[in-house]
């Protein structure tokens, strides 16, 4: 990993290292998969992680250590899309709403998950930069990940929170290629969330049996 985190170029007095930079391409790579409901889209992230767990290991361990849990967490997508992509039609995920307990498990896993890690992380200052948002982003990345491989539109709403944290706070912490790629997360986000948002609608009226169903799919719910 030495030449990954060597330096690839300069971006408005900042400097950018190759890992850095090709791990987060990649990690836009990922979403803009997500979005399309490519199995493909965990593989990338399990790669991204790889790199960015090169890029940050030995100097900020704690980030380190989300990219750790961050590939566990792709490879457990990879089989639950893998599993439920033979379920429809269409030979990918079916997007759908989380109900409302598993919504609440959501925030409270959130809530707790990030006072937990900011107590670890304060107890232990080596392992983040800023113990609090650092712990809140890496709880919701996990949160987030955890409800796209469940395949529920909601996890589109958790990218978007980590994300209004993530940039100004990668940005002060002088990982500008990383600040830059958390805003065009944000745009990629809107598109997929509506996106995923207009076909778990579409699949509710198929399961209602409303005008445009048809009987295989009613079948199948």
């Amino acid at each position: 990993m030495n030449g990954l985190n060597s330096e690839a170029f300069v971006l408005f007095g900042q400097h950018i290292l190759w890992s850095d930079m090709i791990g987060n391409i990649l990690g836009l790579a990922a979403l803009a998969l997500g979005w399309r409901r490519s199995l493909w889209t965990w593989p990338v992230q399990f790669l991204s992680g790889l790199i960015l767990f090169g890029a940050f290991f030995g100097h900020l361990t704690g980030v380190a250590g989300k990219q750790a849990v961050v590939m566990t967490v792709a490879m457990y997508g990879w089989w639950r899309w893998r599993r439920d992509k033979d379920r429809s039609q269409d030979g990918q995920i079916t997007p759908r709403f989380a109900t409302w307990r598993e919504r609440a498990e959501m925030v409270g896993a959130v809530a707790v998950g990030t006072v937990a890690v900011a107590l670890l992380f304060k107890a232990y200052p080596t392992l983040s930069w800023d113990p609090w948002p650092d712990a809140y982003i890496f709880v919701g990345t996990i949160v987030a990940m955890y409800a796209q491989a469940r395949g529920v539109v909601e996890f589109w709403f958790a990218w978007l929170l980590v994300d209004l944290v993530g940039v100004p706070l990668t940005f002060a912490n002088g990982y500008a290629f990383s600040g830059f790629v958390y805003v065009i997360y944000g745009a990629l986000v809107l598109l997929g969330m509506r996106d995923w948002w207009l076909r778990s609608r579409s699949g509710s009226q198929s399961a209602l049996g409303l005008p445009g169903a048809n009987v295989s799919e009613r079948a199948s719910k």
